[in-house]
């Protein structure tokens, strides 16, 4: 990867609907070249997709908590993401260094939907404790920086 192909990035991050013609103006290359760096940039694995980026509020699902997910003995990170799956409230899952074995990003529409989703994440056989950390306001949510810079 070389400067222009962290320009190219930079552009889709701040808009991914941008035509070709659009980024290969911002970085000084026709839309054909601009085309054949977003496809080795797709092949490579840099860029995994396209999506849209969706006001999970506005769907009606913006109560949001962090759960530290305790299991009991030695449970593999395979297992751990087999057994969080089928819950839909689950929108994130990191195996963590620390005394957790892993952190949830749950969301729900409610605190009482919320709720429900925390009692099927304890009934999860393996697990063995959680501890709960509601979201009250979001800060500051930005996507990675295209340069690693920041």
């Amino acid at each position: 990867m070389d400067a222009i192909d962290h320009q190219i990035i930079s552009c889709l991050v701040a808009d991914a609907r941008a035509s070709y013609a659009e980024i290969g103006n911002t970085v000084g290359l026709s839309a054909p070249a601009v085309k054949r760096r977003v496809d080795k940039l797709l092949d490579s694995g840099v860029l995994r997709g396209f999506t849209a980026v969706v006001d999970p509020e506005a769907l009606g699902w913006g109560t949001e908590a962090f759960v530290e997910v305790h299991f009991g003995g030695n449970v593999t990170p395979a297992e751990i993401r087999s057994s969080l799956e089928p819950l839909a409230e689950v929108v994130a899952a990191y195996t963590v260094s620390g005394a957790a074995d892993a952190i949830v990003h749950l969301r729900a529409a409610s605190i009482h939907h919320l709720e429900t989703a925390l009692e099927r994440l304890r009934a999860v056989d393996m697990v063995d404790r959680t501890v709960s950390t509601v979201v009250l306001s979001t800060l500051l949510e930005r996507p990675p920086a295209p340069g690693g810079e920041g």
